[in-house]
């Protein structure tokens, strides 16, 4: 299987993939691809209904150029444990940062930042490691911080020496699908508001209505689906079932010893 960035031809090939409906996989097989690379590639570069070949590459190109002429990272900043390459953990969250842009989070700081947070063993960091590890300021990173928090995607609490840590639970996208729902509960109860202002029947009124019984589902929908993906990935280990009363002991021939 090839390594390294996809050339300008393999582009093209995705592009003519997507433009027959081909899925991922099958693009990723025919180029000997990892799926996870075209599934990049195409997300960071417009998604399925955008991906222009040409402008991909040379998206790619700037974008390699602006990491030659930036400072050298400080490597001491950013350890790698486990023996991880450091060029392939910065391309990859590079990869993951477009990607969630791409799936909502429009500020790319907001995602660099998420990123960072998801890639640490630990799940968290201090405003001076975010500004250290992304070379930005610490404004950029509260701001950020800020609006990550509120969407239930962070949270706040002070370490042993007084720091404040950023920290991404095991249950993060939990807390931000149950906070969209409250959002949308919000906008369903604005909408039925409308509809007594506009008067119950008129085109106006039921198009309000009618927004607000959507969304209405839908956050039923989500706060329902996301309860049982955590009771369901999210359980606990049963504790061991107590032994036998009275001391007795059960023998692997289902005997009893008294």
């Amino acid at each position: 299987m090839p390594g390294g960035r996809l050339t300008q031809q393999e582009r093209r090939q995705i592009g003519l993939g997507l433009a027959d409906g081909l899925a991922y996989a099958e693009i990723a097989r025919r180029l000997d691809r990892p799926t996870s690379t075209v599934t990049r590639e195409v997300m960071r570069n417009g998604g399925p209904t955008a991906y222009r070949a040409d402008l991909a590459h040379r998206a790619t190109e700037r974008r390699s150029h602006r990491n030659r002429q930036a400072a050298p990272r400080d490597p001491g900043t950013q350890p790698q444990p486990h023996g991880r390459d450091a060029d392939a953990v910065h391309a990859y969250e590079e990869a993951f940062s477009d990607v969630l842009m791409q799936t909502g989070l429009s500020n790319k700081m907001m995602c660099r930042v998420l990123t960072s947070l998801y890639t640490t063993d630990e799940g968290s960091l201090t405003a001076s490691e975010l500004v250290r590890r992304l070379q930005v300021s610490p404004a950029s990173v509260s701001k950020a911080v800020t609006f990550l928090e509120s969407q239930g995607l962070v949270r706040r609490e002070r370490d042993e020496g007084r720091r404040e840590r950023y920290i991404v639970d095991d249950d993060v996208w939990y807390q931000s699908m149950m906070a969209s729902a409250r959002s949308t509960d919000l906008l369903v109860a604005t909408a039925r508001e409308g509809v007594g202002v506009l008067g119950p029947g008129t085109p106006a009124a039921v198009r309000l209505e009618n927004i607000a019984r959507f969304l209405d589902f839908i956050s039923e929908s989500i706060t329902r689906a996301a309860e049982q993906a955590r009771d369901v990935l999210y359980a606990k280990a049963e504790p061991d079932a107590p032994a036998p009363a009275g001391g007795a002991e059960q023998h692997a021939d289902g005997g009893r010893e008294e």
